[in-house]
């Protein structure tokens, strides 16, 4: 065992309690009331780089929520490496379907419950685990290392693209440590080689001036939850196919050595649905599973409300009714080119007696595609099959991580994911979850990834 393993095996009680401190706090990005959870999480995650002994360590302002920059550049003559990871959580609504409590930390079955523990605050402190690892035991890093740990990830990060282009000598690298990542399996390793983008609006429909009398009124005058209702269905073919003019027209076609690669990925159809507890699943024709969650685009209706939502019944016309639409995208489709799309099919299907807003958020990602030969991606690639016993499977990711296009716009520097989140870990979800195991696993792997990039030529 090299001294630096024996150093992060000795620890282990140690980081794991410290994860469980950093996932106490409530750091939800979305929400203004956790503005200042969020700014505690950075500064938590700021006093962590200085202990590992990263230097230059400052909390860093976006006009939203903070970064964290910190570096060691004693390297000369070798590559820099910039690691990314966010230390921002989702929402944790529905309460109720919450075993123990989301910002309570609770180890059940080697695994940690919590929200964030998977995503992304365990595969976060992964790599600052490593740099503390290499520097105690040996005193010195094989490369020159920069981090940008983000709190705004979770809502789309709409405030990194400008900081990324206004600290360009700042963040300057050779390539991006992305730990905001996962792996297969317990035991089958996943070389990510891309990521869908995204987009999302508000639609706000308004009829008239106040609630109505559904017996006076009803039949009279338009129900703003029907008008938002038709205007949701005209946007999908009962196939699944979405139906806006335009949506389509920018996607990159898949090659038959895409689907060739997406098919050697194994996928199992009856656990699949067993797994999520459906009968069948459902989505554009003409594409299996995979094709559809990684290479094809999505428009999703990911809330909806409007009316009375309480127990019993309010016999009212609701005088508004909302949704919040979701879209991912791939290659080459430009997220603000689909908003417009979506916008005038929206104006265009808007039923008589009815007014509707349409807002885009600022949650906007481009998709991302790297090359599996990229030096990178092969020294990831060397590191997951000294790991696992076994090649990497080559998968792209449904969901998305806006950095990754920015920093290969901005900086020119590709990502390489490198995290071991699973997909069974309901991020996003109640009850989630990071296998302890994996945790463990993460500050191995980026000293690993460390020491192979310091020794590539």
């Amino acid at each position: 065992m090299t001294d630096w393993a024996t150093y992060l095996d000795q620890n282990k009680p140690r980081h794991l309690a410290e994860l469980m401190d950093l996932v106490r706090i409530p750091s939800i990005s979305s929400l203004p009331e956790h503005a200042t959870d969020v700014r505690a999480a950075g500064a938590w995650t700021a006093q962590r780089l200085e202990a590992a002994g990263v230097e230059n360590v400052r909390i860093m302002e976006t006009g939203g929520h903070p970064v964290v920059y910190g570096d060691w550049r004693h390297a000369p003559g070798k590559p820099t490496a910039l690691i990314y990871g966010h230390f921002d959580v989702q929402p944790v609504d529905p309460l109720d379907l919450w075993t123990t409590p989301p910002f309570e930390p609770t180890i059940r079955d080697g695994r940690l419950y919590g929200r964030g523990a998977s995503d992304d605050k365990g595969n976060m402190l992964g790599p600052v685990l490593a740099v503390e690892a290499l520097l105690q035991t040996t005193g010195t890093l094989p490369l020159n290392v920069k981090f940008l740990i983000e709190g705004q990830e979770e809502i789309g990060s709409p405030q990194l693209g400008h900081f990324i282009a206004a600290h360009t000598d700042l963040l300057a690298c050779d390539l991006v440590l992305n730990a905001d990542a996962g792996q297969w399996s317990e035991t089958e390793p996943a070389l990510w080689v891309g990521l869908r983008g995204m987009c999302a609006a508000n639609i706000d429909v308004e009829g008239a001036n106040s609630d109505l009398h559904s017996g006076m009124y009803g039949g009279a005058v338009a129900n703003p939850l029907h008008a938002l209702a038709y205007i949701l269905d005209s946007m999908h073919a009962p196939d699944g196919t979405i139906t806006v003019d335009g949506f389509y027209d920018d996607v990159a076609e898949l090659t038959e050595a895409d689907r060739v690669r997406i098919a050697a990925v194994p996928h199992d159809e009856t656990a699949y649905k067993a797994h999520l507890g459906i009968d069948e699943l459902h989505g554009e024709p003409g594409y299996t599973t995979y094709e559809r969650l990684w290479v094809r685009p999505t428009l999703e209706v990911v809330g909806m409300w409007g009316g009375f939502q309480g127990e019993g019944i309010k016999t009212v016309l609701p005088r508004e009714a909302h949704a919040k639409i979701s879209c991912r995208l791939v290659p080459h489709q430009d997220p603000y080119r689909v908003l417009d799309c979506i916008e005038r099919h929206v104006q265009a299907h808007t039923p008589p007696g009815v007014t509707v807003a349409f807002r885009p958020m600022p949650s906007v990602a481009y998709p991302y595609v790297v090359d599996a030969d990229d030096a990178g991606q092969q020294a990831a690639r060397a590191v997951l099959v000294d790991m696992y016993g076994r090649e990497p499977y080559l998968v792209r990711a449904g969901g998305s991580v806006p950095v990754t296009e920015m920093f290969l716009r901005h900086l020119g520097a590709f990502s390489v994911s490198l995290g071991f989140g699973l997909n069974d870990e309901r991020f996003h979800a109640p009850d989630e979850f990071f296998r302890i195991d994996s945790f463990y696993r993460g500050p191995v792997a980026y000293c690993q990834m460390l020491e192979k990039l310091g020794a590539a030529d």
